[in-house]
This record gives C-alpha cells, structure tokens and sequence, in this order.
C-alpha cells in the first residue's frame, strides 16, 4: 500500500462501524460456546472464529482499493455470481434434499447464494450509478433492475433457498424506494404483491415450505397448534425466549438447548439461545445493536461522494435490516421459518464471509468519502 494512500486510510478509518461490528461477533463466539456445550460440540466457537479471522482479512482486503474499481467491474462481479448458482446447481454437494454448496476439499464448502446478496447490490449500484435521472423513477425504469434480481431468484429457488431468495427480492425492493421511486410506482408494486403471492404459493412453494407457512398462520391463532408437527422449531424456540424472562437463565444455563428441544438452534435459532440465558435486557441490547449499526450504514450512504457508493451502503444495510427482522421475526413466532442467519450471530463459514465482505464495502464506501 503507497504510504499516502495509507495515512489516508489510517486517517479515516472508521472506528464506529469496526466496533460495532467486534461487539457484535465477539458476543455471538460466545452464545456459540454455550450452543457448542448444548449441541456436544465444544469445538463449534472456534470454527466460527477461524472463519471471523478469515473474513476479517477479506474485509481488509476489499476495503483498501478505491471502491470505483468495483464499479468498473459490477457486471463482471454479477455475472460471476450468477455462474457459481448455475454451477451449483449442477455439481453442488446435497445435503438435507438442497443442492445449496460447492465443495472444495479440505478447504470447505462455498454456499453461493449466500455471495450473490452482495454480488447483486454491486451489480444494482453499477445499474443506478449510470443512471443519470434525479426525478422519481416509474414501474417502467425498473424492469431492467427486476430482471437483474429475479434471475438470480429464479436460480436460488430451484435449489431449494426460498429464504435467500426472499431476501435478493426485500433487498431489491429496499434499494428502490430508497432511490426516489415515484408514489404511484410504490403503489401499483404493494397492489401486485397479493397476485405475486398467490402465484408463488401455487407454482414456487415446496410442499414442506407450504406446511412452514401453514403451521406460521395457525400458530398465529393458536400457539399450540401443530406443535408436534411442522409447528415444532417454532414453538420451542417462543419458549426458549419467554423463559429467559427479564435477566435470563445465565450463561450456559438454558434449557432447551441443552436438551435438544430445539434443531439448528447455532444456525437459525441463535437468538433464541441468546434469550433465553441473557433475558429480554440481553435481547434488547443486542436489537440496539443492530438498529445502530444499520443506522450507521444509512449514515454512510448519505456521506458517500457518488450514487454507486450511496447505493452499496444501503444495499449492504438492507440485508443486515432484513436479516435481524427475518431471523429474530422467527425466533419469536412472527415470521415463518425460512432459514435466515442472524448476521455475524449465526454459525456458518458462508454466512460469515458474506457478512465480512458487506463490512469490507462499506467500510471503503466510508473510508474514500473524501478522496479523490
């Protein structure tokens, strides 16, 4: 690295967002440790470690160069993406009837539509920062950014991920309203929403995942409903996190861990371990967290010295956003279980190093404000 380029660096690096973020990771090792002990793994935390140190290094790596050099190559980056899901798809490693990762030996598995949120926000900001319209866009002018996310959905979907897939269209519709969409564009996609719906459901949905959504609307109206059944992970973790109450249990004092009562509890149902040791003052303090953290990634948007920039800094923000409200929305029963990660909380090497090249950009977006 030019020394200049360095004292600049040094200079504006910003130690709010990296904060933040070490707050966040460092208490998620530890809710690890305590699901590891539960799950008869005690190793589980320092695999996540080995994965944060990684990514943390990637982070770097992505936040040094000027982030225009992204931009001269989005569409590069986007179509790269879109190979690895084409890819996997064809030779990708099955597990639990999903053909979701590429596997490289000893290295690992790759879990490409875990990259492809982050792929398609840079190849959305390429789109916008071309686009030289100030005035409000209309349904017309997003057709082109509807193909670019519906491709990589449709790729996501057939494997199956409808959680990710979920997520690459909240993170779409995120980046558009907040670049100057028009009300009456706003207004005819919220009214086309319910035919959408009604045509996944009869077309895109798997059986198991229309049982999931089922089970969500029962319980909604009777919380022992389907307990037994698809109803199970639900309802087990709504009562991991009521029974922390206000102080928690203690660390590695929970109970549904420990006895199994809830599956996946270190990949989708962290939080509800979390809870349920820590209390609602614990839970609470980690939603702050998260909320200032992604105010922060607003913040960022708002200083950044172009669109391209603006646009990667709420894109990255809106995943952190959708992910907190998806994950935590089914640790507590009000979101139907589609296997999201709570960012940096969740095990899972993808998972991590998605997140880590998220803080890589908008640690670039927030460091280059200023230069030139």
């Amino acid at each position: 690295m030019p020394r200049v380029l360095a004292h600049r660096f040094r200079d504006e690096f910003d130690w709010i967002l990296t904060i933040l973020i070490v707050i966040i990771a460092v208490t998620g090792v530890i809710n690890l440790y305590s699901t590891g002990k539960a799950y008869g793994i005690p190793d589980l935390y320092l695999t996540q470690i080995y994965w944060l140190a990684f990514g943390g290094c990637v982070a770097f790596a992505v936040a040094v160069p000027d982030y225009r050099h992204y931009e001269r190559f989005g569409y590069v980056l986007y179509a790269v993406g879109i190979l690895l899901l084409i890819l996997v798809l064809f030779v990708g490693t099955e597990i639990n009837n999903s053909r979701r990762w590429l596997t490289f030996g000893a290295l690992g598995r790759l879990q490409p539509s875990e990259l492809m949120k982050v792929l398609l926000v840079i190849g959305l900001a390429k789109l916008l920062h071309h686009d030289p319209r100030v005035e409000g866009r209309k349904v017309i002018d997003m057709v082109v950014p509807a193909l670019m996310t519906l491709l990589p959905m449709a790729l996501i979907i057939s494997e199956p991920d409808l959680g990710t897939a979920l997520l690459c269209l909240l993170i779409f519709l995120s980046i558009m309203m907040l670049t100057r969409l028009k009300a009456r564009s706003l207004l005819v996609v919220t009214a086309s929403a319910p035919i959408v719906g009604v045509w996944a459901w009869s077309y895109l949905l798997k059986p198991y995942q229309k049982q999931r959504v089922v089970s969500f609307w029962s319980s909604l109206i009777d919380p022992q409903a389907d307990r037994l059944g698809a109803g199970w992970q639900t309802y087990q973790s709504i009562t991991a996190v009521g029974s922390g109450r206000v102080t928690g249990k203690g660390f590695t004092q929970g109970i549904i861990g420990p006895h199994h009562f809830l599956p996946e509890q270190h990949t989708d149902f962290p939080f509800s371990v979390f809870a349920e040791e820590q209390g609602f003052i614990g839970a609470v303090a980690l939603v702050f967290l998260y909320g200032v953290l992604i105010l922060w990634c607003l913040r960022i948007a708002a200083n950044s010295r172009d669109r391209f920039g603006s646009v990667i800094a709420v894109g990255v923000g809106s995943i952190f956003f959708w992910q907190v409200i998806i994950n935590i929305g089914m640790a507590m029963g009000i979101v139907p279980v589609v296997g999201v990660t709570l960012p940096l909380f969740s095990y899972g090497g993808s998972s991590i190093l998605t997140f880590m090249l998220c803080i890589g950009l908008l640690m670039n977006v927030s460091i280059h404000r200023y230069m030139r």
